[in-house]
C-alpha cells in the first residue's frame, strides 16, 4: 500500500470536515465531490458564488453535487468574522474597515472558519499563492501551542525502501523557513513528529542532518545543528514524548544501518531515521528535489505544519487528483 493510500484510509476513519476556498477553479469542485464520494471528509465546503461553482462544475464535469457551497461574501456571518480579524489585528492597527478588505479574500475567508471550528481543516493554493496562504495561516490561525514558527514538510514516498526499510520518508523544511536558528529547528522537529505520527501512526525518528557525525568536522555552520539536537532531546526527555532522535548526523549516517556504526556508533536512531531535519532551506529544497528526480520518488507537500489548525498549500499546476491527497493529509492532522 502507498503512502497516500495509507494516508487516505486513516482520514476516512477521522471522519473530519474541510474547507476548499477556490471554487472557481474546476480541479477543486472535481477534487471536492472525490474528497465526499470516498468518505475521506463527511463534508466539504466549497467557497464561491453560485455562478463561479456552476462554472466550475461545467468545465469540470459534475453533475451531482455532493459537497456543500457558500459564497462567503453575502453569507449571514461575513461581518461577524470582519470584526474578529479585526480584534485578531489590533495590535497592527488594523480597522474594521481594512478587515473588511481583507477577508474577501477567500483564503482568509476560509482559515477563518477553520479557526472557529466550522471546518476542521483547509486545503487550496491552486490559484492563490504560497505566499498568500502563509499570511492567511500566520494572521488567521497561528501557531500550536509551545510553537512559535509554522513550518512544512514533505512526504517521500521512496521508489526504493532505504537500506533501514523505510518506505516513507519526511523532509522538512523544504518550504517556509530560509535559515531557521537552533531553536526554530526545534520548532521543525517537533512539528515534523506531529505530522508522521497523524499520517502514519508510528514512532518518529528524527536526525537533524549536517555535513558531520558527531563532531567528525567544526565549522560554526554546525553549531546550530548540534545545539538544536541537544535542545530537542532535553525536550524529549523532559516531556516524557515517545520521539527518537539524534544529531548532528551525516546523511548516511542517518539512513544507513553499517555506516552509523562506523560514523556515529552508539546512536539511537542507529541509521533508521524516518524525519530528516535539514539545516537550511537550501538543503532541503535541493535534497527533495533529487530524492524525487533521480531516485522516482514520489513527493507530497508541502505540507503545512506547526499551525492551532491544519490548513495545505497546493501547487498551483495541481490536477483534482493532488487536491485529494492533500485533503487527506490535511484531514489526518486534524485533533
Amino acid at each position: 500500500m502507498s503512502a497516500i493510500d495509507q494516508i487516505v484510509e486513516r482520514a476516512r476513519n477521522a471522519k473530519k470536515t474541510l474547507v476548499l476556498p477556490e471554487g472557481m477553479d474546476y480541479r477543486v469542485v472535481v477534487a471536492a465531490n472525490k474528497i465526499v464520494t470516498e468518505g475521506v471528509a463527511t463534508k466539504a465546503i466549497v467557497l464561491g458564488t453560485p455562478a463561479e461553482i456552476d462554472a466550475a462544475c461545467k468545465e469540470g464535469g459534475v453533475t451531482e453535487r455532493k459537497f456543500e457551497t457558500l459564497d462567503y461574501l453575502h453569507c449571514d456571518f461575513f461581518e461577524k468574522y470582519a470584526q474578529q480579524f479585526a480584534e485578531i489585528r489590533k495590535k497592527k492597527g488594523i480597522t474594521i474597515e481594512q478587515a473588511r478588505a481583507a477577508i474577501k479574500s477567500r483564503i482568509f475567508f476560509g482559515a477563518l472558519m477553520t479557526r472557529n471550528g466550522m471546518v476542521d481543516g483547509l486545503v487550496a493554493g491552486s490559484i492563490a499563492s504560497t505566499a498568500d496562504m502563509l499570511r492567511a495561516a500566520f494572521m488567521c490561525i497561528g501557531t500550536a501551542p509551545g510553537i512559535k514558527i509554522g513550518s512544512s514538510c514533505f512526504i517521500m514516498d521512496l521508489a526504493k525502501p532505504s537500506p533501514a526499510g523505510e518506505k516513507v520518508l519526511l523532509y522538512a523544511d523544504c518550504g517556509v523557513n530560509p535559515n531557521p536558528t537552533a531553536e526554530e529547528l526545534v520548532d521543525i522537529a517537533t512539528a515534523t513528529s506531529a505530522t508522521y505520527r497523524a499520517l502514519f501512526g508510528k514512532t518518529p525518528r528524527v536526525a537533524f542532518l549536517s555535513f558531520s557525525s558527531y563532531g567528525s568536522a567544526q565549522h560554526p555552520l554546525l553549531e546550530k545543528v548540534v545545539a538544536a539536537s541537544k535542545m530537542f532531546k532535553e525536550k524529549i526527555q523532559q516531556e516524557g514524548l515517545d520521539i527518537v532522535a539524534d544529531g548532528e548526523l551525516q546523511a548516511d549516517a542517518a539512513l544507513v544501518p553499517s555506516v552509523a556504526a562506523s560514523k556515529a556508533k552508539g546512536s539511537p536512531i542507529a541509521g533508521n531515521a524516518n524525519i530528516l531535519v535539514f539545516p537550511d532551506l537550501n538543503a532541503g529544497n535541493i535534497c527533495y528535489k533529487l530524492t524525487e528526480r533521480l531516485a522516482g520518488a514520489s513527493a507530497y507537500g508541502p505540507i503545512l505544519q506547526g499551525l492551532a489548525k491544519p490548513m495545505s498549500d497546493l501547487s498551483r499546476g495541481c490536477k483534482a487528483d493532488d487536491i485529494f491527497g492533500a485533503a487527506a493529509i490535511t484531514l489526518c492532522q486534524c485533533k
